[in-house]
């Protein structure tokens, strides 16, 4: 049996090389050497999200200073699409930095990132890096994200419901969403039949996050949603209540009960 890993480990010298050579022939002038060096000097000491910084701050060093240049050079990097329902630890692990960049640099270049990050979460993900630009441009990112819940592509779907769930677990609580939850309620009414269970997942746990804070009404979109027969809509009620069953909730055991006699 091969010996578990710490994801924090895989961001080290080892990937920084990798990225290197990614770079290279899309940017000639990347200086492969002081990049790597930017890495290995820092990272050994610190945890998974001081070591992504290290490596973004590494790359905004060594890529061109022009951000939308910069952007175009990651975007020739990302390879093809992942095909499966895995989350960001698996086969595009190595994004991670990347989409970082974005989050962190990108901010006054939105139209630029907002198109890395579509590309990026097809790979990886780009929950934690939307979640800026939502803030500082709310209502452009609600459309757009409203629009991704209802792209071919299931990642973008799922980003669409990831990126503005109110308490994403490893990022800033989304307080505008905290405070009206309605604001997006249409994005989730577009995914509550959706046929992939990655997206489920994340339509359940957004609701879930709703729950906490709202309960009235993530409940009153539940007992609406329990009145179809879509099977999907139902698994993802039960995994939304999973929280409210355990809290013995009446009302939540009185739709589930429902649900499971149906």
């Amino acid at each position: 049996m091969a010996e578990y890993k710490k994801v924090k480990y895989y961001y080290n010298g080892e990937l920084a090389q990798d990225l290197a050579e990614k770079i290279k022939p899309h940017y000639p002038a990347f200086d492969q050497a002081t990049f790597i060096r930017m890495i290995t000097d820092k990272v050994d000491d610190l945890e998974l999200k001081a070591r992504v910084n290290v490596f973004a701050d590494a790359l905004r060093a060594c890529l061109p200073e022009d951000f939308p240049q910069a952007a175009d050079i990651l975007h020739k990097i990302l390879g093809p699409e992942n095909p499966n329902e895995t989350g960001m630890f698996t086969e595009g692990y190595w994004l991670m930095p990347v989409a970082y960049f974005v989050e962190k640099f990108g901010l006054k270049h939105f139209d630029e990132s907002i198109k890395l990050i579509y590309e990026i979460t097809k790979r990886h993900t780009g929950e934690f890096a939307v979640r800026p630009f939502i803030q500082h441009y709310q209502a452009d990112m609600l459309a757009i994200m409203e629009a991704w819940s209802q792209d071919e592509n299931f990642h973008v779907r799922r980003l669409s419901c990831e990126g503005v769930r109110p308490r994403l677990p490893w990022a800033k609580k989304l307080d505008m969403f905290i405070e009206a939850p309605q604001l997006i309620l249409p994005i989730l009414e577009n995914l509550k039949e959706d046929e992939s269970r990655f997206v489920q997942k994340s339509v359940a746990n957004c609701l879930n996050d709703i729950l906490k804070d709202n309960n009235t009404i993530a409940m009153d979109v539940i007992n609406r949603w329990s009145r179809s027969s879509n099977k999907n809509t139902h698994w993802i009620i039960k995994h939304a209540l999973r929280n409210e069953l355990k809290k013995q909730n009446p009302e939540a055991k009185t739709i589930l009960t429902q649900l499971s006699a149906g």
